[in-house]
């Protein structure tokens, strides 16, 4: 066989496919392309393409004005600042930015919290693991009080947290004639799960030491009673 029958066989046998499956000589040449995507370096941030920016972050994303800060922050250290017709760096004012957003509307810390606080806990977190959420976003003390979840809100959250894990009277019924220390020992990480996810330790012992599930509906019927709202859904 020729040299050049040769390099053709080679090259049929390097690119023969099996299904499903992507040829060497396929995946060298995609590998090439991606490189060559990952080498092409962003321009500079100007004035324009930082507000594009922060429009397109607010309206992808529910954030707050802190977190948006930091997004453009995060990106002019990533990508530098473009300079001006006479090759000056130019100087951008994020704060006055993000300021100019909020004024407008497209970014709401309130409307955030309310959100986030509705998030969590209907996904079973309490109070604390709550005000860490929007501690971590920026959110200040004064609209956390704004949007603080109300007692039968927290009640219920622990109740769903208490069904999802199967603590207390959500669990198997108990047996008699199990030793009390396992018994002590098993309410005790079942405390430690609840106070992990944010709750009271209030809240987590009343429910704990419920005798039944009927004990525990009263409770949240009750501050439901006491704040004017309707059942919650679960």
């Amino acid at each position: 066989m020729s040299a050049e029958g040769s390099k053709t066989s080679s090259n049929c046998r390097e690119n023969a496919s099996v299904p499903g499956e992507e040829t060497p000589g396929i995946a060298r040449e995609r590998r090439g392309r991606t490189g060559a995507r990952k080498r092409k370096k962003a321009k500079p941030l100007d004035d324009t393409s930082l507000r594009d920016l922060a429009l397109s972050y607010a309206a992808r994303f529910a954030t707050t004005g802190a977190k948006l800060e930091g997004y453009l922050l995060r990106k002019i250290r990533e990508r530098g600042v473009a300079e001006d017709g006479d090759g000056r760096i130019q100087t951008l004012d994020v704060s006055a930015l993000v300021a100019r957003l909020v004024e407008l509307g497209y970014v709401d810390d309130e409307a955030y919290a309310r959100s986030k606080t509705r998030d969590l806990t209907a996904r079973g977190y309490g109070a604390r693991r709550v005000s860490q959420a929007l501690w971590a976003a920026g959110v200040d003390e004064m609209t956390q009080q704004d949007t603080a979840p109300s007692q039968a809100t927290l009640r219920r959250a622990a109740i769903l947290l208490a069904k999802k894990r199967r603590f207390g009277p959500f669990g198997i019924e108990a047996d008699e004639e199990e030793p009390s220390e396992i018994v002590h020992k098993r309410r005790e990480k079942q405390v430690a799960a609840m106070l992990r996810a944010g709750h009271s330790y209030e809240h987590a012992a009343f429910i704990l030491d419920a005798a039944n599930e009927e004990i525990v509906d009263e409770w949240l019927i009750e501050a439901e009673d006491e704040e004017g709202e309707g059942p919650g859904e679960w």
